[in-house]
């Protein structure tokens, strides 16, 4: 088996403090922890950055938001994928590169669970890749559900993550990923 680690949308929009609360806020640091510990190990890492079509979005091109977080950002040799959809799998050649590389686990963290992450996640199961999410290097906002009535984030987060769980990939901490076999796999 061979891992690589996707980063999703690490992105300066998710910063803007209009969106609002995070349902956890450490994310990015565990993202970094990974990143980090993935290059160390000679870990292949692929990243995504989202172009929103919508000019007013925070995560258009011409906007400051579509600029990847510095921590975050692919260095040499790293290879980056530009959608304009949810997946990362669709209008890209990811899965082609992926499957090129000989990839075939999947350690993925981003932005934002509820959205990207999950659409990404559920793909990639379904692609065949055994995908560990992890939890804490993953977050969203709280939204407004149909009625209008307010789900916080840390709700957004926790169904997600279940919804995700033993049926698209395995939901782990950072830290059980840190200190385990995977990061050697």
């Amino acid at each position: 088996m061979k891992t690589a680690l996707l980063q999703i949308d690490w992105q300066q929009a998710f910063r803007d403090p209009s969106l609002g609360d995070l349902s956890h806020g450490f994310a990015e640091k565990n993202a970094e922890k990974i990143l980090l510990s993935c290059r160390s190990n000679q870990i292949p890492v692929y990243h995504v950055q989202h172009a929103s079509n919508n000019p007013k979005s925070l995560l258009h091109p011409d906007k400051d938001g579509f600029t990847l977080i510095p921590e975050l950002k692919p260095v040499k040799g790293e290879k980056l994928f530009v959608k304009n959809v949810n997946s990362a799998f669709i209008g890209t050649t990811l899965n082609e590169t992926l499957e090129n590389d000989g990839i075939t686990q999947l350690i993925v963290t981003g932005m934002t669970t509820n959205h990207c992450v999950s659409t990404s996640v559920r793909m990639a199961g379904n692609l065949g890749y055994d995908v560990l999410l992890v939890s804490d290097a993953t977050d969203c906002f709280g939204l407004s559900d149909i009625k209008g009535d307010w789900i916080s984030a840390t709700e957004v987060q926790r169904v997600n993550l279940a919804s995700l769980h033993e049926e698209f990939c395995r939901v782990i901490p950072t830290s059980n990923l840190l200190s385990s076999t995977f990061m050697f796999l």
